[in-house]
């Protein structure tokens, strides 16, 4: 039933590339589109310098590993700026493709140099700004990992970052941009730095599904360099299903400790873990790169971290929903998810969760449920993640958890 929805959303989309349908001449071709690939959500740095996020970077190269989701033809990035203090300076960047996973070391002759405003090797990326770079013809497989490379000749004071990339960044002295060899970083750190997106122009990708969530989406807990969040998971099941025509790119804005309802800046004294999921719309959702579906993962934390009353909750995950469809977008939601056992955990606050759970089942305002409950439950002790799907904690789905969350998700329904 999965693959006849989506044969008949493909062939939808490609009557109407080929002009079968409106004016469009029948000898319309199709024509490459730009489509997010992948992206991550940025935040203010940490008051602590965790990371270096604070400090950050004077006449050093950073080298992050990034993982496709949609092919394509070209490519281009994207940088911010967005939580800087000053404008920063980026003196030269590139793409490779690392020689294994997670490497720094790059396949020989696979470095390719990047460009912005035309041909400009370097850019000026102003305070709370970003930028895109020239596109580049560079095919880029599905499901693959990239090497980006940026230079930063200048001081940056404190950066736009990615506190839990689940992948290690790599830190040289000087400019490294130019050089395929990982050899020789003066530091590692787990987290991605200025680099908002990735694009691909593609001729069968179209548009984009984004993830807003928090450290169940985020991946926290799993293994480093592994790719084995549920939206990886959920990308290469997309991939893999015939037909390819009308895939979506996966975009996986979630954030570690991220409230639905709370800024953690003032929740936790955290603000790497970032605005409200209310606040993050215009950045992290309208402002990816051909976004048509948005899954929203998000609740738990205001549950778990300060016992906020289930009314809140509802009333934010509804403000989502509404202010989604009124730009069109396509709204799921994920039910929260058990998690007693859990260092946090109290009748109370399971009461609320079950409150927001029932409304979520009830509920009309999104588009579809993803009853991740349901789905991670121990049938015995519905309180409880199952647990082969439990990473430890009590809270956050191991591989296998993930892969069931994204299996059970109806593909048509993107």
């Amino acid at each position: 039933m999965i693959r006849l929805h989506k044969k008949i959303a493909v062939l939808a989309i490609a009557a109407a590339a080929l002009g079968v349908v409106g004016t469009q001449p029948a000898t319309a071709t199709f024509k490459p589109r730009w489509t997010g690939t992948w992206a991550t959500a940025l935040t203010a740095p940490s008051a602590g310098n965790t990371a270096n996020s604070l400090a950050g970077f004077n006449n050093q190269s950073l080298r992050m590993i990034v993982r496709t989701s949609v092919a394509g033809e070209k490519m281009r990035i994207r940088l911010s700026n967005e939580f800087g203090a000053q404008a920063i300076r980026v003196g030269h960047a590139s793409v490779g493709i690392p020689s294994a996973p997670g490497s720094p070391e790059l396949v020989p002759g696979s470095l390719r140099g990047l460009t912005f405003n035309g041909g400009d090797a370097g850019v000026t990326i102003f305070k709370g700004a970003e930028v895109i770079s020239d596109p580049l013809d560079l095919a880029v497989p599905a499901l693959s990992e990239l090497a980006v490379t940026i230079f930063l000749p200048e001081a940056t004071g404190q950066t736009s970052w990615h506190w839990q990339a689940r992948q290690t960044s790599y830190v040289y002295a000087g400019d490294r941009a130019g050089d395929p060899s990982g050899a020789g970083p003066t530091n590692t750190f787990n987290s991605f730095y200025f680099l908002a997106g990735v694009d691909v122009a593609s001729r069968t990708a179209h548009g984009t599904v984004v993830v807003l969530g928090d450290s169940i989406s985020d991946g926290f807990g799993s293994p480093l360099n592994a790719n084995q969040r549920w939206t990886d998971a959920l990308a290469t099941r997309i991939v893999n299903t015939y037909p390819h025509l009308g895939d979506p790119g996966v975009l996986n804005l979630a954030l570690s400790g991220n409230f639905a309802t709370h800024d953690a800046a003032a929740a936790i004294n955290f603000a790497a873990a970032g605005l409200s999921g209310m606040a993050r719309l215009d950045d992290d959702v309208y402002g990816q790169t051909g976004v048509r579906t948005v899954i929203v993962e998000l609740g738990v934390n205001d549950i778990h971290f300060v016992n906020t009353a289930p009314d809140r909750v509802i009333a934010g995950l509804r403000q989502l929903a509404a202010q989604l469809k009124e730009r069109g977008i396509r709204a799921l939601v994920c039910t929260i998810g058990p998690f007693e056992g859990y260092t946090t955990w109290t009748p109370e606050k399971e009461a609320t969760r079950t409150t927001v759970n029932a409304y979520l089942r009830a509920g009309t305002e999104f588009d579809y449920l993803i009853d991740m409950d349901a789905i991670l439950r121990d049938p015995a002790q519905p309180t409880k993640l199952k647990p082969e799907f439990d990473s430890g904690d009590h809270i956050h789905p191991n591989a296998a958890g993930s892969e069931a969350l994204a299996n059970a998700i109806p593909l048509w329904q993107l």
